[in-house]
């Protein structure tokens, strides 16, 4: 079965940032992921990874300016100085705390403008070389414009596609079952035929987001289906709890570390 990852910026949040890596240590979890580290140095990270003997699964690259409502900045024309520069930042990060995959948001902009779409091209090979050196994962999203209206990689069918005619061999397909399913359904054969291109999983509950033990989906089955289909990465737990983190694991306690 593959190894779940709790993401520290959604859950655990009853603890300040650094100390969610101990809980979620003492909730079982082996694996831990989050949006941004950059709040925090690279050493404090390490240590809390160090100590609570966890495995960082991934993390994004720098967003541009969220407060201001950017959600990325790959696909946004005269912002590629910008980029490399953000890259090099998160290989710090890389390097501090041993992960082997980053996601690069793209913004939000129109997917069929010709300059944001050659400028997203760009923005994603140059990272995806530069993460090459290093030995590192470049992963793509496809999120869904009801969370995020106006993002940039809005559909698994581009996403595949640039994928496929980049041709490099760390690029690979974040795939979201929350996303997969809003944006598209058929999440099954989707797993099915794109797990090859996949390098990290995600999941949460639709339509709530929260922990992914109901609703529209069912998550035992999936599970199974992901450990038939020999999927050995990590699953990224990207999801809200209805309360308590604590509380809502009862899911979680057959895959839990003793």
């Amino acid at each position: 079965m593959p190894v779940f990852a709790a993401n520290l910026t959604m859950m655990f949040n009853e603890w300040a940032f650094l100390d969610r890596f101990d809980a979620a240590a003492d909730a079982g979890f082996a694996a831990v992921e989050y949006l941004f580290p950059y709040e925090a140095t690279p050493e404090a990270i390490a240590e809390r990874l160090a100590r609570n003997n966890l495995q960082q699964a991934l993390f994004n690259l720098p967003p541009g300016d969220w407060a201001a409502g950017e959600r990325g900045i790959a696909a946004l024309p005269g912002r590629f100085d910008a980029l490399k520069t953000y890259v090099e930042k998160a290989l710090d990060y890389a390097a501090a705390t041993g992960v082997r995959r980053l996601h690069l948001m793209a913004g939000i902009a129109d997917r069929h403008d010709e300059d944001a779409s050659s400028h997203y091209r760009r923005s994603v090979t140059y990272t995806a070389q530069r993460l090459a050196e290093k030995g590192i994962d470049l992963l793509l999203e496809p999120i869904n414009g009801r969370n995020m209206p106006g993002y940039f990689l809005n559909d698994f069918g581009a996403a595949e596609r640039l994928i496929a005619e980049c041709g490099l061999p760390n690029l690979k397909l974040q795939f979201d079952i929350y996303h997969r399913q809003i944006i598209h359904g058929d999440v099954v054969m989707a797993l099915r035929r794109l797990l090859p291109i996949t390098g990290h999983i995600q999941i949460a509950s639709v339509p709530s987001r929260n922990e992914p033990d109901g609703e529209e989906l069912n998550y035992p089955y999936l599970f199974g289906e992901i450990d038939c289909l020999g999927y050995d990465g990590f699953i990224g737990c990207e999801y809200v709890p209805r309360g308590k983190t604590l509380d809502g694991l009862g899911w979680f306690k057959p895959f839990a570390r003793s």
